[in-house]
């Protein structure tokens, strides 16, 4: 008894109250578990009331995407869509090499020797020798040091910028980048700042207010990485980048720049290296060149090219090369060999870059259309003249799009989502390639201006 007189009583209070406390709140959860039971005519009650609420509010059913067009042959110099044997300018086939013989003579000895696929990641089982085979091909033909594999076009520039772009790094993009590279953006989580397309004065400007703040904050500087990623050739409208003028910014300011050459790999320059051969700019002024299987090289898949030390970061670093399943053999043999003849035949380019300029003339005659794109560009963007609203717009190069088919002429609107950044404005996209002949080109560029004369007269 001595001992509790020396406990002060509203200790002995507070741990009598705690006490009930916890009592009461297990009962109290308890009879609840109880009560929250439903009976089974509670629950077919609820069931019968219960109206689910749709994914999508008022979905579009006259959208593309559910109203795809049906292809039944294959993607080369012809194309038959929804039963229409059409002459092909709607599929990046820049070379003509997705119909090579030779490239399906190999593809074919590979699922003989391979099998079809590989079945896991680089770094799983999933390399094979074809992949290490196709990096050396590839850093030789792009004079690189090394080059890096991934097995889908779309992840190649998405994973390589979350790869070397972090939170707090500062990034100058050319608003009209296109999505892929939007989302390696929102992946990265950094701080974007967007320059007018193609405006090198506009984003000098960006350069020199940043770097008035960072005068304020030197320490914070310091550690601030910066990037400039642009495209050779842009996607969205078919424009070259300025790149002399950008490679002077980097250096003045200290950018790290990445170029996406998708379009511009295999079309631009004598011997199809891409827009620095074209520039005729050391290679050494590029940090890193990301490109596309998917294209002129007529496979599947990416790949990055540059220094060593900055292309082995992604083998640990790039999520789509790390987690995705590889290339499958097939594809890789039919890329090494498109890369061979690509080395063996440079007339190839001349005769790429003949025909881009020849329907590029063609389209200014056009007078109800205007074609801005870069004349060498093997992806032209062709837009109505007089400009009118965006649901017009899209609904008249529907229309033409539609009415090129019916006269045997595969041209494509493109589609792109509204969560897009600076959404392109409606256009139809023609890519060209070395397969059409001057009567081809002649029969694309009169059944065009005959279907959106058509068209707009109505």
């Amino acid at each position: 008894m001595d001992f509790l007189n020396t406990i002060p009583q509203y200790h002995i209070l507070l741990e009598a109250f705690f006490a009930l406390w916890i009592i009461w709140f297990i009962r109290k959860k308890y009879y609840s578990f109880c009560q929250t039971i439903p009976t089974e005519n509670e629950v077919k009650r609820k069931l019968r009331e219960w109206i689910p609420e749709p994914l999508i509010n008022n979905p579009q059913t006259n959208h593309p995407s559910l109203n795809p067009r049906c292809v039944t042959s294959r993607a080369g110099k012809r194309i038959v869509v929804n039963g229409k044997d059409c002459l092909n300018l709607g599929t990046h086939n820049y070379l003509g090499l997705a119909e090579n013989n030779e490239l399906e003579k190999n593809a074919i000895a590979a699922v003989r020797k391979y099998g079809v696929g590989s079945c896991g990641p680089r770094g799983f089982y999933g390399t094979v020798d074809v992949h290490l085979e196709l990096e050396e091909q590839l850093a030789n033909y792009t004079d690189t040091e090394e080059a890096v594999v991934y097995s889908y076009g779309f992840s190649t520039i998405a994973s390589a910028i979350a790869a070397y772009c972090k939170r707090n790094d500062i990034v100058f993009v050319d608003e009209k980048v296109n999505f892929a590279i939007q989302k390696g953006l929102d992946a990265a989580k950094a701080n974007v700042n967007y320059f007018k397309h193609n405006d090198a004065n506009d984003l000098h400007n960006l350069l020199a207010e940043q770097a008035k703040l960072d005068e304020q904050n030197p320490k914070k500087a310091a550690k601030t990485k910066r990037f400039l990623i642009v495209e050779g050739i842009y996607i969205n409208t078919g424009n070259i980048c300025p790149l002399p003028e950008l490679v002077q910014l980097c250096r003045k300011y200290k950018l790290r720049i990445f170029i996406d050459e998708s379009v511009s790999f295999g079309t631009l320059g004598e011997h199809g290296k891409g827009i620095t051969e074209y520039y005729n700019i050391p290679r050494s002024e590029i940090d890193m060149i990301i490109g596309s299987l998917d294209w002129a090289v007529g496979s599947i898949g990416g790949f990055c090219v540059g220094t060593s030390f900055v292309i082995e970061h992604q083998r640990l670093s790039g999520l789509g090369y790390c987690f995705s399943a590889s290339l499958p053999p097939l594809l890789t043999s039919a890329a090494i060999t498109s890369l061979q003849i690509m080395k063996n035949n440079p007339e190839i380019f001349k005769s790429l870059r003949d025909n881009c300029i020849t329907i590029n003339n063609g389209l200014q005659n056009i007078h109800c259309l205007e074609c801005s794109s870069f004349p060498e560009s093997p992806v032209k963007h062709v837009y109505l003249k007089n400009r009118m609203d965006r649901t017009t717009e899209e609904k008249l190069m529907s229309q033409i799009s539609d009415k090129c088919i019916e006269n045997n002429l595969a041209v494509i609107t493109p589609v792109y989502l509204e969560t897009e950044k600076n959404l392109p404005r409606p256009s139809l996209r023609l890519c060209i390639s070395t397969l059409l002949t001057k009567s081809d080109i002649d029969f694309a560029l009169n059944v065009l201006k005959n279907c959106a004369e058509e068209v707009l007269s109505v």
